[in-house]
């Protein structure tokens, strides 16, 4: 069985209420009980924190025993050298998420300073972009 972490940032445990014409209106655990049950052989566990230096522990944690990370580091995307060099540290592949399509956004919310170290990157499909690093990391 494949074991994915999914790591949600700042304000992502908001989802449902927080701005709902950028973000939706589904709070994520009803969508994480979806992608569960659509995803029956695979392990999805889910940490959210507003704290940068629990997002950087739970990718130490898990970056080393798991097979893949679905990260969506919020603001901390386009701020946190940490969370980079945290992402460079571990084995584990990881996919940068963003609910919204953060280059239809504000200036500073098209630079990435996490991507560089990410298999790959996935904006602007709601939670289903959830789905599709999913789908990416268990087609590597």
């Amino acid at each position: 069985m494949k074991k994915i972490q999914i790591i949600n940032g700042p304000n992502l445990n908001l989802l449902g209420r927080r701005e709902p014409g950028v973000y939706g209106s589904e709070p994520f655990e009803g969508f994480l009980a979806g992608l569960r049950r659509r995803y029956p052989d695979v392990q999805l566990d889910y940490f959210q924190s507003n704290i940068e230096g629990e997002l950087i522990g739970k990718i130490h944690g898990t970056g080393f025993d798991y097979d893949g990370i679905i990260l969506n580091a919020g603001a901390y995307t386009h701020t946190s050298v940490a969370l980079l060099d945290a992402i460079r540290a571990v084995p584990a592949p990881v996919v940068e998420v963003h609910i919204s399509n953060v280059h239809a956004r504000e200036a500073f919310r098209h630079v990435s300073l996490i991507a560089a170290a990410c298999r790959g990157v996935v904006c602007g499909f709601g939670l289903d972009s959830y789905r599709l690093a999913l789908e990416g990391l268990l087609a590597q």
